[in-house]
């Protein structure tokens, strides 16, 4: 019985924090909007959600090299850099590689424009209604651009992100 695969993406740590204090605020999880300041402290202290993020990361990553068959990781900037590169890992790992056809074709192009953040966060249904509640389907897409936190984030903050990455993974994302 095949127990089905796991396909993780994860970001740059900043744009993460980034998108997650947006995020928190705008869903309104609190009584009232968290300070960018406050949600860093609790973020670096790996209070967030889903728990430290770091923790779930280094999971995530072990998992993939114990059981590649099982477990995909993806980069969100890998993505954005090489979007057809890592369609083709997607394909290949879901046991549905391109065909040459498919590929002269220009399947793989369609696909991703169709899948592009542009495309999707333009779709109707994540513009319009609800998720749960006051949860509104747009709330799931900001900007997907990579490096944003660049326009929050002070130096001394993304240098201690990039030092507490270091420090729980022993590489930078």
């Amino acid at each position: 019985m095949d127990e089905g695969r796991i396909i993780y993406l994860c970001r740059d740590i900043k744009d993460t924090f980034i998108s997650l204090f947006l995020y928190c605020n705008k869903a309104n999880f609190r009584p009232s909007p968290i300070s960018l300041e406050n949600a860093f402290d609790l973020f670096c202290r790996g209070v967030s959600p889903a728990g430290p993020i770091w923790d779930q990361i280094l999971g995530y990553w072990k998992e993939s090299l114990e059981r590649p068959d099982k477990v995909l990781f993806m980069r969100y900037e890998e993505m954005t850099d090489e979007p057809l590169v890592q369609l083709r890992r997607l394909a290949k790992f879901l046991g549905k590689p391109f065909s040459q056809e498919e590929e002269n074709s220009g399947l793989v192009d369609q696909i991703r424009e169709l899948c592009s953040f542009d495309s999707m966060s333009k779709l109707e249904v994540n513009k319009t209604g609800n998720f749960i509640g006051e949860l509104s389907n747009d709330s799931f897409f900001r900007s997907g651009v990579v490096g944003d936190w660049k326009n929050y984030l002070t130096a001394e903050m993304a240098s201690k992100l990039n030092q507490i990455t270091e420090e729980k993974l022993g590489w930078s994302l």
